[in-house]
């Protein structure tokens, strides 16, 4: 039984692999975050034009811009919103995609 779930387990990393190669896109796991690098080398469309409502949430509420996405087959628009800064951050540093020599590398956003 334990034999069974290893050997199915490989299978389906095998298969996320092989499916993540022929799409273009290059996903590397970092053990130390539950973030996923991601090289795709088809360049992201132009940013969306967003309408950002008036009137924050509160006082410490940040607009959180839209981006594209990228889902392993083709890019899709995250819509933006906004976010409560947390006490200890003074900045939100919004998602983006880096050109680098073999593609767009994906940089997730965080708080400074």
């Amino acid at each position: 039984m334990h034999t069974m779930t290893w050997k199915k387990t490989l299978l389906l990393a095998a298969a996320a692999s092989l499916t993540a190669l022929a799409s273009g896109c290059i996903v590397e796991e970092h053990p130390a975050s539950p973030t996923q690098v991601v090289y795709v080398r088809q360049q992201p469309p132009a940013d969306l034009a967003e309408e950002i409502p008036p009137h924050p949430p509160g006082p410490y509420w940040v607009w959180q811009k839209g981006h594209w996405r990228w889902n392993g087959h083709q890019y899709y628009w995250s819509h933006g919103h906004w976010a409560e800064r947390p006490p200890q951050y003074s900045a939100w540093v919004a998602p983006h995609w880096d050109v680098r020599s073999n593609g767009y590398f994906f940089i997730e956003g965080h708080w400074e």
